[in-house]
Parts: structure tokens; C-alpha cells; sequence
């Protein structure tokens, strides 16, 4: 049975044999939640390539301690693999970001593509964003991970288009592309830019201006997936034809 991963703002400098103290939300839902009880054996993360195991000495109210058994570091996923998400509407965006998060995702873009039918602004931004942070922390750490995927400030059309220009491979995911997804090829190494679109479909002026940066505008097959789903189809297939899953 895998064991219970907590998040923790950091462990530089955490050895074998030291205690790390949690405290706050994270400890209040390991201790009122889930019961944390002392003696049981969990693991920590700090999100950016660190993780300790060990045994729960001691619990409070809105606080645990663990014993430090075993130190475990990890090299950051390479290729790394960026998600320009267009923002859907109603709970899509979170499944997005939930099963990209899982499959590996180093960043998630939300994008307000001409034919986003939802728009973030304002509070509703704010919220919207909260929410999409919140659901990649849980599913880090549900799918274990040492490095946690970062969900970046809502992109403009011209901030992706910087972003697909400096990435050594960048795909747009386009119904109408007659350039088939086999012949991509992929990278080894350095960044991969996959740009989802809307449920209304991509503008012709958005693909002309990733494509005039450098993306090749591509097909996954003859269904037609919602944009909630997209992401993680292409990033598999892509992802079955680097080193991170050979």
C-alpha cells in the first residue's frame, strides 16, 4: 500500500535523523482528517524534487512531527512538457488540470482563446486560478510526485505565442490539420509545448500565429475530443515516444 504524501513549503538541508515539523492546513488535514495517528509511516514533499519518509512522532491540533528515515531527490522530467490550457467552462478546467498534473505536466497555461466560452476576470479569476492550483496540489500528490506542475497567470494569445516560439518542439492540437501526429518528432530533451483550444475551436488567426512561431499544427485522429481531454491524449502520445516513458 503506498503511503499517505504531504506537501511542505521546503526541506532544503533535511537529513536522516532529523524532525520535520508540519503545521497549518496540510497538518490539520493529516490530524483531523485522516487521522494521522504517532508511529505511522508517510511520506513529505516540498514539491521541487525532495521527499523524506519516516515515522509520525508526535500530533496536535493543527500540527505532526516526522522522524526523517530516508531522503529521496529527483532530477526534474526531461522533456518538459508545458500544457497551454484554454480555459473551459464549469469544473472541465479542474479534470484538465487533475489528469495533466497525473501524467506528469511541469506547466499549466490557462489561455483565453478568442473562443473561450468562459471568461476569467476580476474575482472570478482569482477564484478560478485558486481552484485550478488547488486541484494540481492534490493530484501531485495523489500521483506522487516529487515535483509539483506549476499553474501559471492566465496567458494571452500573444504571451503563448512566446511561449510555443522559444520551445523545441511546440503542437497545436487542431481538428482541421492535415499533418499527421506520427510524424512528429519528439525531443529528448528540453521543452514540449502542447496548445489545447476551446470547445468552440481554435480562431484560423490563433493557429496562423503559432504556426508562424515555430508549432506544428497537428491531428490526433478522426474523433473529435473535448478540450478537457485533449491535453492528456497528445502528452501521452508524446510522452510514449521520449526516455520518460521508453
Amino acid at each position: 500500500m503506498s503511503l499517505p504524501v504531504h506537501l511542505v513549503p521546503t526541506l532544503d538541508g533535511v537529513g536522516v535523523g532529523d524532525v520535520v515539523t508540519v503545521e497549518g492546513d496540510e497538518a490539520h488535514h493529516a490530524v483531523a482528517v485522516r487521522r494521522l495517528r504517532v508511529g505511522e509511516r508517510l511520506v513529505l514533499t516540498d514539491g521541487a524534487g525532495v521527499s523524506v519518509e519516516g515515522s509520525v512522532g508526535s500530533t496536535g491540533k493543527r500540527v505532526f512531527a516526522l522522524a526523517v528515515e530516508s531522503v529521496d531527490r529527483v532530477e526534474p522530467a526531461s522533456p518538459e512538457v508545458v500544457v497551454v490550457q484554454a480555459i473551459p467552462k464549469g469544473e472541465r478546467g479542474e479534470l484538465a488540470v487533475e489528469v495533466l498534473t497525473e501524467i506528469g505536466v511541469a506547466r499549466i497555461v490557462p489561455w483565453a482563446a478568442s473562443r473561450s466560452v468562459a471568461v476569467w476576470k476580476g474575482e472570478r479569476a482569482t477564484k478560478s486560478l485558486a481552484k485550478w492550483r488547488a486541484t494540481a496540489r492534490e493530484a501531485a500528490k495523489q500521483a506522487r510526485r516529487s515535483w509539483f506542475p506549476e499553474v501559471s497567470e492566465p496567458a494571452s494569445t500573444a504571451d503563448v505565442v512566446a511561449l510555443v516560439g522559444a520551445a523545441d518542439l511546440a503542437v497545436v492540437l487542431h481538428e482541421a490539420a492535415t499533418a499527421p501526429f506520427a510524424d512528429l518528432v519528439v525531443p529528448g530533451t528540453g521543452r514540449v509545448v502542447v496548445v489545447v483550444g476551446p470547445e468552440g475551436g481554435l480562431a484560423e488567426d490563433e493557429v496562423a500565429a503559432f504556426v508562424a512561431a515555430g508549432a506544428v499544427s497537428v491531428r490526433l485522429g478522426a474523433e473529435v475530443l473535448r478540450t478537457s481531454t485533449a491535453g492528456v491524449a497528445a502528452v501521452a502520445a508524446l510522452l510514449a515516444r521520449t526516455p520518460r516513458w521508453g
